[in-house]
């Protein structure tokens, strides 16, 4: 059983897309899909771990690899191929992630 987590990290550069509310979901792999419906998180940069804003989690949906499309791009407000290419990055030997759908509060 996993606890709530109340913490979410973004890399600095995508930060300002939360804050902003332009950015409305993050694609993560299993270990970081155990967010709860309704629940608070705290927005954190993950290199300087600051705070940037509080967002509530909307939904936690599992999304293929190959299911990623200029739809998830606009939410995660980047373009495709780069959205691509950072999951890639982050997760280069999974296709199995998790949409993970919140709004800014």
């Amino acid at each position: 059983m996993h606890s709530i987590p109340t913490q979410i990290t973004f890399f600095e550069f995508l930060t300002p897309f939360v804050a902003a509310g332009l950015k409305t979901i993050t694609i993560r792999d299993r270990s970081e899909s155990h967010y709860v419906v309704g629940s608070q998180v705290e927005v954190l940069t993950l290199e300087t771990q600051q705070k940037v804003c509080d967002i509530e989690i909307i939904a936690v949906e599992p999304l293929r690899f190959d299911e990623i499309n200029q739809f998830h791009a606009r939410q995660e407000h980047l373009p495709l191929p780069q959205l691509k290419t950072l999951i890639r990055d982050v997760y280069p030997e999974t296709d199995e992630l998790f949409m993970i759908t919140f709004k800014r509060l």
